[in-house]
């Protein structure tokens, strides 16, 4: 009975996984459409894991792409603590690229639901007010 349970997640892991790949890979040509040079996928730095990080003029956004049936639950599905990595995340990204590192850091969402098109939410949980150009909080 365990390993048959332990099939049915392996299963539903990966599904999620290739799931999250193709919503990451629709957010990417949505952005790409609107302007937004696309910098990278699933960047890995020490505060967290970045969906998509883009640039259009002088922002570099830190994409977060969440795929639910209501862009409310999209929003919700990203905690604070979530959202003050993925920031710090991007900013430790620029920090370290001489060509990135004038830009202002934002952190927006691409959400997806079924049957509907891509929405790209701007600065989704109002933090720019939180931020100075590199990122990092104001005192």
């Amino acid at each position: 009975m365990t390993t048959r349970l332990q099939d049915i997640r392996r299963r539903r892991g990966t599904q999620a996984r290739h799931a999250g790949r193709w919503a990451e890979i629709l957010a990417a040509c949505w952005l790409m459409a609107k302007g937004w040079r696309i910098l990278g996928f699933r960047l890995k730095a020490p505060q967290g894991e970045i969906d998509l990080l883009a640039r259009k003029g002088g922002v570099l956004a830190v994409v977060e792409v969440k795929t639910r049936p209501t862009l409310e639950q999209s929003l919700a599905a990203v905690t604070p603590h979530q959202q003050e990595r993925l920031l710090r995340a991007g900013a430790a990204i620029a920090a370290r690229r001489r060509d990135l590192s004038t830009l202002f850091v934002r952190l927006d969402m691409v959400a997806l639901a079924p049957g509907r098109r891509p929405r790209h939410i701007p600065d989704a949980w109002g933090r720019i007010g939180d931020q100075t150009q590199t990122g990092r909080r104001r005192r």
